[in-house]
């Protein structure tokens, strides 16, 4: 059998050429296949470059005039220094008015979201024929900056602090309405399908079974938007709707740079101290939330656990223990520790937006007087008269917008990549990166736009630096956070092989990164087309600053026109992001 094994091995191996099967060509590299979302990657990434080449050769972008450019915006800030800070009582008195100008529209912005966003809800059984109209206002109201809000109603209103405050509210709404309305949506349909099959109406319904599910998403987006809106009442002062930015326009108006620079100081100080405020709040009120109902959800498992071991030792047993242990009557509410701390937070709040409302001077005859302003404001925007400037400047604005935000993420990606832990060549090198990061996003957008003007004169020019450098900021900060969130493995694996880093990187961490890369890219886009609006205000070019000049001229029928031209193509870039992002993500 050996040998007949042996002789079976050199024939075996003789004819294993005339039984193999044909020969094929080599083909080749292996490349993985074309998808829509590699399709939509690729367009979206030449899009970026041929907006951002349109955008430099709109607005005479050259290497030689950027270089001009920031030695005229360097000897503007050497005339800048040393800031001249104002009197402690002017400063304090400044930041109390931008706080309860944010407190105040906040606050009116949150009453007015409960009854809209569970309209607009699909959820909501009431009449369906208010439903359209519910979610048109809250796409017209997030469409429309603050600050064009502003414009407007010092124009109705007058010069001050209300104006300011309307302004925050009615485009908050926008934010807070959408957003509640999600989590109407996303609610547990049990309990009110309950409540309606005993008989409650709509809004019995919403009060006692929804809105108690949806408050503490309900405070978590609050307490977001009031950090935005502190920072965009501390520039409202700008169109004279009261806060501090109206000592800024004062200071840089009259050109005393040095006060200006001191007033820029005491603005991002606040916006630093305030974001970290904010931070401290929402982990103090939401976790101990969520910490709660984690333990709830624990606690019901352990009582049903006990209920049916209960009821196993007692089915043959009459005599076992009670099933349930012994509680506090269900009369009784429980007035512990954190119950306490909650109730007397509610009336805190409560009190700081009344005092918010009244330091507003909601004078009668004041808001009597306005309404002749209204009528007329309302009456002269129909028709909207359109006009071939109106698109160019609406043109300008969507490429300096577009143009900053491509080579933001460009450079963001740059400044992500030194400050992620997982890619930074040095930890040292990360934190000090971070902390400039910080400090440059506390500027808010139009702090630079005014700077510039200042700097380099009127012009998309001026408005294009300024977003470029919120945008770099902005994208740096997402996509840190990104990379820091990707799978380590991959990079583990190739660095332990022996892969540069280079290497590592290109193969383990930025296939993992392009979704993200593309999806926050994507959101710093829309946000930067809302702010081109409001720095076209400040003179640094696009639709806002012909939407401040019909204002002032009285021509409110192409105010009109400016808004919806302004709300259609923010909604179309939103519309193109999400879908994007629904393809890649």
């Amino acid at each position: 059998m050996l040998s007949a094994m042996a002789g079976w091995g050199p024939a075996m191996v003789s004819t294993t050429p005339a039984t193999r099967a044909p020969a094929t060509a080599d083909p080749g590299p292996l490349r993985p296949p074309w998808s829509a979302r590699a399709l939509i990657a690729a367009g979206l990434l030449v899009a970026a470059v041929a907006v951002t080449w349109l955008t430099f050769w709109w607005i005479g972008l050259s290497p030689a005039s950027l270089a001009a450019g920031l030695d005229d915006t360097a000897r503007l800030l050497r005339r800048m220094w040393p800031p001249d800070l104002p009197r402690a009582g002017d400063v304090a008195w400044m930041i109390v008015e931008t706080l309860l100008i944010a407190v105040a529209g906040t606050g009116l912005a949150a009453l007015a979201s409960v009854p809209l966003a569970f309209v607009a809800a699909r959820t909501h059984k009431g009449p369906r024929r208010l439903r359209p109209p519910a979610r048109a206002v809250i796409v017209l109201t997030r469409a429309v900056p603050t600050l064009a809000f502003a414009i407007l109603f010092v124009r109705i209103f007058g010069l001050g602090p209300l104006a300011g405050a309307l302004a925050v509210a009615v485009h908050s709404v926008g934010m807070i309405a959408k957003l509640l309305t999600d989590a109407v949506e996303e609610a547990d349909p049990v309990p009110a399908e309950a409540a309606r099959a005993c008989g409650a109406g709509e809004v019995q319904v919403a009060v006692s079974s929804v809105l108690p599910r949806v408050f503490p998403a309900l405070a978590g987006i609050v307490l977001y938007r009031l950090d935005i809106n502190i920072r965009a009442s501390a520039v409202l002062g700008v169109v004279g709707a009261g806060g501090i930015g109206v000592a800024l326009q004062t200071a840089l108006g009259s050109l005393n740079y040095h006060r200006a620079a001191g007033i820029i100081c005491v603005i991002v100080v606040l916006v630093l101290l305030l974001e970290l405020l904010s931070v401290t709040v929402r982990r103090t009120v939401l976790r101990p939330t969520v910490r709660r109902r984690t333990a709830s959800r624990t606690s019901r498992r352990d009582l049903v656990g006990r209920d049916t071991g209960a009821a196993g030792r007692t089915a043959g047993d009459t005599t076992g223990t009670a099933a349930l242990p012994g509680g506090r009557a269900p009369h009784d509410v429980g007035w512990d520790r954190g119950r306490v701390l909650r109730v007397a937070g509610a009336i805190a709040t409560g009190v700081v937006f009344l005092v918010s409302l009244w330091s507003l001077d909601p004078d009668p005859g004041r808001l009597s007087g306005a309404w002749p302003n209204l009528r007329a404001v309302l009456t002269g925007m129909w028709p909207p008269a359109f006009s071939g400037d109106l698109l160019m400047a609406v043109l300008e604005s969507l490429l300096m917008a577009l143009g900053a935000a491509a080579v933001g993420a460009a450079c963001g990606l740059v400044l992500a990549l030194l400050t992620a832990v997982n890619t930074t060549p040095w930890r040292p090198l990360s934190a000090m990166v971070r902390v400039l990061l910080v400090v440059v996003r506390g500027i808010p957008d139009l702090v630079y736009a005014l700077l510039f003007v200042a700097a380099l004169g009127l012009g998309p020019y001026a408005g294009f630096l300024a977003l470029w450098i919120s945008s770099t900021a902005l994208a740096a900060k997402f996509f840190a956070d990104s990379l820091e969130q990707l799978d380590p493995l991959p990079h583990e694996a190739l660095t332990s092989v022996g892969a540069r880093r280079w290497q590592a990187f290109a193969a383990g961490i930025w296939p993992q990164f392009v979704p993200s890369f593309t999806g926050n890219g994507l959101f710093v886009a829309d946000l930067a087309l809302r702010e081109s609006v409001v720095l076209g205000i400040a003179g640094a070019g696009g639709v806002g600053y012909l939407m401040q000049e019909s204002i002032a001229t009285l021509r409110y029928d192409t105010t009109a026109a400016i808004v919806i031209a302004i709300a259609v193509v923010v909604y179309a870039i939103e519309t193109l992001a999400r879908i994007a992002r629904r393809h890649l993500l």
